[in-house]
Parts: C-alpha cells; structure tokens; sequence
C-alpha cells in the first residue's frame, strides 16, 4: 500500500483557514489545512474528501503582510515564482502564520545541512582520490 507525502511527513498543525479566491470578485472561503514538516495541503471540503491542493515548502519564498485586524490575522504566503496566496485566520488560533514561518526556517535549514553534506562529499580528499583513479 502506497502512502502519502502527507502520511509520511509529521503533522505541525491541522486547523481551518480561509484564502481569498484567484477569481475577480476574491471571495473568502473556509479550507481545512494540513501543515507538515514539507507542505501546506490545502482541501476545498472540511472532511479531506477532495483532492488536496499541496503547497510545497521548497516553493514557499515567506510568509509577508502580517496584519491584525478585528477579530482576523491577515497573512501572505509568498511564493518562489512570485504568486502571493492571501489567508485569514481567527484571531483566536494559535497563529498559523508563525507556524507555517517555523515550518518554513526548519524546512530551510534542513535543506541547507542536507546540501552541505552533499558539497562535503563532492570535495572530500577520498572523493577526489577516487575520481582520479576512475579517470586513470
């Protein structure tokens, strides 16, 4: 049996969200929210029955625009393409914007340990010796 990305990642926060629609008129709809150690998905319904929209961390550039208002937490996450995607959250919830940012720093970090590891490798002296030999 396959499991998901989403079964296989841990789960940082599960909640409700609202995002503003992409359409002219930029509705508010409630969505059920997922957030993992490497995606936010996203699903139309509060049961998780559809499909979820799954927003990567890698493609995430920053949470922006944190703004309090009334009884809302406004935030935008903004994307490594540029796409802004606005949210809104009851003022009551812990806040997802700071938890999707923590996300968002430990996915980076992870990434950043993992690419150092892999450089290391590369331009270690045994690395190097070996290369030789197969060129030989």
């Amino acid at each position: 049996m396959k499991m998901s990305s989403l079964e296989l990642s841990e789960v940082l926060k599960e909640g409700e969200l609202e995002k503003r629609s992409d359409n002219l008129l930029q509705f508010w709809r409630k969505k059920t929210c997922v957030l993992t150690s490497d995606s936010l998905n996203i699903y139309a319904d509060g049961q998780k029955r559809s499909k979820a929209k799954e927003l990567k961390l890698q493609s995430i550039k920053k949470v922006d625009c944190v703004e309090r208002t009334g009884r809302f937490v406004y935030f935008t996450i903004v994307t490594t393409d540029n796409k802004e995607i606005d949210f809104r959250c009851f003022d009551e919830d812990t806040c997802w914007n700071a938890v999707i940012t923590m996300a968002l720093i430990d996915f980076q970090n992870r990434k950043a340990i993992q690419d150092f590891k892999s450089l290391q490798e590369t331009t270690s002296p045994g690395h190097q010796e070996r290369h030789l030999v197969k060129s030989l």
